[in-house]
């Protein structure tokens, strides 16, 4: 016998009792952003590489090391989005969505892939659930899609002691690049005492070395010169603005000036909603985002302003609370007699699902087998149609909790309120 085939390494699969779990994040996710009303925009898989080259920065590990690239028969570039703001930016430039009252508030939902290190809550093919609030620089939205974050982690039963907010403003166009020449000539200087990976983004995109997670290069960028001082008027006041409707609005944050975000678009407002949950390991980051007023019209868009966040779904599923995601247990299974025909028990249970009652098929076999698996199933009611009872127009409602039995019409209609009494 030939070896099983198994998933590749960085993916998995969704097990029914998982996936109901999955729906259930799923469907509270839909009810919360449909209160903000936030609409559902779907992307393709794979997009031009251009587009994340562009879009992420290619000074990025994403764009450097992490992406699955590959070319398609006609030789063109192609890639597996390793995330889907680029995508919806993309698709907003291109249908022309910006036309119309601004903010356009955008959700999706989808796989993405990245070459990263298999951990726990992070794999090759991950979900990601993420949120765009396009066609505004008005720091209220900034506030309320940190809210809607805070509000969909509630619906979840996820507590606010069990999450910290952590915000900082990274600065713009206009006060960014003179902290950037600060910092990367003070890591030049330090430069020994950091990893190699350090040194790279010292000279490639500075910002990301203060993401080090080395303990080492930690203990070292405690003493990195932050970006408070180099912010402008109109960043900080952004900020502050951001921290009074937060505080107003009941969500406590904390201010955390080493935060930086892995994407080159990220301009003023960042923040992540980070756990302590042992299960994540060192991947603790739960829901991530930010501004980025400068990425719609670096993909050829008009200059829009902008703000999101996206989540990792397999991430927030390890901290949720573990629930039996067993699919439903019948309300009753048809038990077929030996030797009577099948149509008319296989059209009852259609007419009974009609209904909205959850209804199944018993194997064929002897009676007593088809019984004892309706018990195994969780049934209520197992129900009889040997030819006498087709005759008589009539089926066999067997109650096998109570072990009685009787004989009703048969017609799904008449049967219904019997069957609901379970």
């Amino acid at each position: 016998m030939s070896q099983p085939i198994q998933t590749i390494k960085g993916t998995k699969d969704v097990l029914p009792a998982e996936a109901v779990r999955w729906r259930h994040v799923e469907d509270v996710a839909r009810a919360v952003l449909g209160r903000y009303r936030y609409q559902e925009l779907r992307t393709p898989i794979y997009e031009a590489t251009e587009l994340f080259a562009r879009g992420i920065g290619e000074a990025t590990d994403i764009v450097g090391k992490e992406m699955f690239t590959f070319q398609d028969r006609g030789g063109r570039s192609l890639t597996l989005r390793p995330e889907n703001t680029a995508g919806v930016v993309r698709a907003y430039i291109q249908h022309k969505l910006y036309t119309g009252p601004s903010p356009h508030k955008l959700w999706y939902l989808g796989p993405m892939f990245r070459a990263e290190n298999v951990q726990a809550g992070r794999q090759r093919q991950f979900h990601q659930l993420g949120v765009e609030c396009l066609g505004s620089e008005d720091p209220r939205w900034d506030a309320e899609v940190i809210v809607l974050a805070a509000d969909f982690f509630e619906g979840l039963g996820l507590a606010p002691s069990a999450w910290e907010l952590q915000l900082n403003s990274v600065g713009c166009g206009a006060c960014r690049p003179a902290y950037r020449d600060a910092l990367q000539a003070w890591l030049r200087q330090r430069a020994a005492e950091l990893c190699a990976d350090c040194g790279l983004r010292t000279e490639r995109n500075p910002l990301r070395v203060l993401d080090c997670k080395v303990a080492a290069c930690r203990v070292v960028l405690a003493e990195a010169p932050l970006i408070d001082g180099a912010l402008c008027g109109g960043c900080r006041e952004a900020l502050d603005t951001v921290v009074g409707l937060l505080a107003a609005a009941g969500v406590e944050a904390c201010r955390n000036p080493h935060l930086v975000r892995g994407l080159d678009y990220y301009t003023r407002t960042v923040f992540e909603f980070v756990t302590c949950d042992p299960r994540l390991g060192a991947q603790s980051t739960l829901c991530a985002g930010g501004r980025y007023d400068g990425l719609v019209a670096e993909l050829g868009g008009p200059p829009t302003p902008a703000v999101g966040w996206a989540l990792g779904m397999e991430r927030l599923l390890t901290v949720l609370p573990s629930e039996d995601g067993a699919v439903a247990s019948p309300v009753a299974v048809m038990v077929s007699a030996p030797g009577a025909p099948l149509t008319p028990g296989f059209q009852l249970v259609r007419a009974l699902r009609a209904q909205g009652l959850v209804v199944d098929l018993a194997p064929a076999g002897k009676l007593d087998r088809q019984f004892k698996h309706a018990e195994r199933l969780g049934a209520r009611f197992a129900l009889v149609l040997g030819e006498q009872e087709l005759a008589e127009g009539v089926v066999v409602v067997k109650d096998l909790t109570a072990r009685t039995q009787e004989r009703l019409p048969l017609d799904a209609h008449a049967l219904v309120g019997r069957l609901s009494q379970a």
